[in-house]
């Protein structure tokens, strides 16, 4: 019979959570590219990963990356809520929303950068 602590079943909750966020703005993303995406098809798929997001119980997020992600989500989900949208303003949002996801991917990325003092071993070596 396993065991878990706590601890363990926090961090496996804020594991999903994470990785949950970051497929649905995956998804936004592919939605957002594609020139074949209506509105309609956006909102229609955007409420149901926004149902599934609300399984999940809101999680205090230290990180400033994920807390960036999960107020795009809201702010998206605001946008869509609103009874004004439609193909047009869609297709105004498409290309403003494209980018602030490429500047959150980049926000991602910046953490996975090397050292000042193995940067200066590799220059060394060549």
């Amino acid at each position: 019979m396993a065991r878990y602590t706590q601890k363990q079943i926090d961090k496996h909750h804020r594991q999903k959570y994470i990785v949950h966020m970051e497929k649905m703005t995956k998804n936004l993303f592919r939605m957002f590219r594609s020139e074949s995406t209506t509105s309609v098809d956006f909102a229609i798929k955007y409420k149901s990963m926004m149902e599934k997001f609300a399984t999940f119980e809101s999680i205090f997020l230290d990180n400033d990356y994920h807390r960036l992600l999960q107020q795009y989500l809201l702010r998206i989900d605001s946008i869509v809520s609103d009874n004004g949208f439609n193909q047009e303003s869609f297709e105004k949002i498409r290309q403003a929303e494209m980018s602030n996801l490429n500047r959150l991917q980049k926000l991602k990325n910046q953490t996975s950068y090397k050292k000042e003092k193995h940067k200066s071993r590799h220059d060394d070596e060549y």
